[in-house]
């Protein structure tokens, strides 16, 4: 998700083993269990970022209520979702310089209690203005804490890098399916109501953290503010972060902009994006590593944004019954999609992995502010319909840079690759 909404780290010429290394298997890693036997503070911090995903999908059943109930339009409404991820954006610069001085924990903590206060905010605004306003405070809020967190739980995690990304995916694919169902059943009642109960599990969070996780170390070296955006001189991160700005501006156009084009009440739209949160929790935890270990991350990657171009093709083009099939089944690319990006940020270049993931993230959010911008101008320039064939063609940019820099995303990184025997396949994470 993260879309991930996430951090990327990569997959390489293997080595091979004896054995399978499925994170899954009683093998990988720490041994038996290692992605479920895990310290009460890794649960702590995954369980906070379940609910920090949530704010994403949050809005969506609700947003033709919002509309209605501010008497905003469509345009206006989808600004909740630009000035979240423009503040995120900008913010990946200073998260690092952050956490550094302060820690992880203290980072942490400030980053919840932002949302806790901004989220709770929202639900009093008068005005789409005011709401657009305070979305962009929680959007802060959530920077700290999401860029923080997988950082603190690749540290804390039993059972190495791969699975920490694996805890971190799940809670973002579960995140991202309880959005729209927590939103659905607490805005049938008023659209205010899931602002605040965002506010209230995040303070739960909050208590949590405070009372679980202790201070990480620190780094020796502390952050600058330019450190991420040295780091995009790194030709393979810079093309990762390049390809994943085109993916998320398909992502967001499905996040943002379908619930407009389904017309559907609160608890049907929240449904529809529940079935797809759920595909989306599904295919980066258990199927894209899969796919990976048997056709490596690169084909894997070009492979599902080619796929999900297609399917927002459809969704766009379709009657209503495959708009709903296609925003459903679009969750499985997604899925797949950030898995592979967040592996593949995070491994591809030499950088410290809290700065190459904010270069990375610094680059790939501002898509994510683009699309619900864009996609209402360009149905008012257009139709309905044009939306979904920008954001098919933005797909297709994203496969195309993969295919383009192979070269520069595979150096310096591990690229999954298959030997298959008569036994079974192997899969080797980088770490």
């Amino acid at each position: 998700m993260s879309t991930g909404t996430g951090e990327p780290g990569a997959t390489a010429p293997a080595t091979t083993a004896p054995h399978a290394a499925d994170p899954f298997d009683a093998g990988a890693d720490a041994g038996p269990g290692s992605l479920l036997r895990q310290p009460k503070a890794v649960w702590a911090t995954a369980g906070a970022s379940v609910v920090a995903f949530m704010g994403i999908g949050l809005v969506d059943p609700i947003l033709p209520s919002i509309a209605t109930g501010l008497n905003a339009t469509a345009g206006q409404v989808s600004l909740l979702f630009t000035s979240y991820f423009l503040i995120t954006a900008v913010a990946m610069l200073i998260t690092g310089f952050v956490s550094s001085r302060i820690g992880g924990r203290k980072t942490l903590l400030a980053g919840l209690a932002l949302v806790v206060v901004f989220a709770a905010l929202s639900g009093t605004s008068n005005s789409v203005a005011e709401l657009v306003g305070f979305r962009a405070g929680w959007g802060l809020g959530n920077a700290l804490f999401v860029s923080t967190a997988l950082a603190v739980i690749v540290g804390a995690a039993a059972g190495g890098s791969a699975t920490a990304i694996l805890l971190y995916e799940s809670a973002l694919g579960l995140g991202m399916a309880c959005g729209p169902l927590v939103g659905a059943v607490l805005g049938n009642m008023s659209w205010r109501y899931p602002f605040f109960g965002t506010a209230t599990l995040m303070a739960v969070g909050f208590v949590c953290i405070a009372a679980l996780l202790k201070e990480q170390p620190r780094p020796a070296r502390k952050t600058s503010l330019l450190d991420p955006i040295r780091a995009l001189g790194h030709g393979g991160l810079a093309s990762a972060a390049a390809s994943a700005f085109f993916y998320n501006y398909t992502f967001f156009t499905v996040l943002a902009f379908t619930p407009f084009v389904l017309d559907m009440t609160p608890y049907r739209s929240g449904a529809v994006f529940f079935c797809w949160g759920v595909l989306l929790a599904v295919f980066s935890v258990l199927v894209a590593p899969r796919l990976q270990a048997r056709f490596g991350s690169l084909k894997v990657l070009g492979g599902s944004l080619a796929l999900l171009a297609a399917d927002v093709l459809v969704l766009g083009y379709g009657d209503h019954t495959a708009a709903v099939v296609c925003t459903v089944l679009s969750g499985a690319f997604i899925g797949v999609n950030n898995t592979v990006y967040t592996e593949l940020a995070l491994g591809v270049s030499d950088a410290p992995r809290p700065v190459a993931s904010a270069g990375y993230n610094f680059v790939r959010w501002f898509a994510a502010a683009a699309a619900p911008f864009l996609a209402p101008k360009i149905e008012g320039w257009s139709d309905i319909r044009v939306p979904f064939a920008v954001a098919a063609v933005t797909a297709l940019v994203g496969a195309g840079i993969v295919v383009v820099r192979r070269e520069a995303l595979t150096h310096d990184a591990e690229e999954l690759e298959t030997r298959h025997s008569a036994e079974d396949s192997v899969t080797v994470f980088a770490n």
